[in-house]
């Protein structure tokens, strides 16, 4: 297993880690399996979306905001129930199938870790398994 360290700007972001999974697949080794990326947090998701134009993020971020307003009616004590709730809509982890030695991602396809309840500094835990 690998960990990656990624350290958010705002509260509610995507951020590209394309690039860095795919060194870890290349560093695994493993030719033909499958890449498991998992967030260890409650605010904090991962996806498999469109990276090659930006309003594509801009509007995932407006509309799990209409969504799910941050609001202060929520129970929560810490007020970031809406945080919580993204990450459930979203989810936590994303296995993609390794082929060739290579993550196997569509042609606007890239990773993106989704902070909602940031800045922080945050970790992922990246499985590589195969042969």
């Amino acid at each position: 297993m690998r960990e990656l360290i990624i350290r958010t700007r705002q509260r509610e972001e995507f951020i590209d880690i394309t690039d860095r999974i795919h060194s870890a697949v290349r560093e695994s080794g493993v030719t033909a399996g499958i890449v498991l990326i998992q967030s260890p947090h409650t605010t904090l998701a991962v996806t498999a979306n469109e990276n090659a134009d930006p309003d594509v993020v801009r509007d995932a971020l407006a509309h799990l905001a209409t969504m799910v307003p941050r609001s202060s009616a929520f129970r929560h004590r810490e007020c970031n129930s809406d945080s919580h709730i993204k990450v459930s809509i979203v989810g936590p982890s994303l296995a993609l199938v390794v082929e060739q030695g290579r993550m196997q991602l569509g042609t606007w396809q890239g990773i993106f870790a989704c902070e909602f309840d940031g800045p922080r500094e945050r970790r992922l835990w990246v499985q590589v398994v195969g042969q």
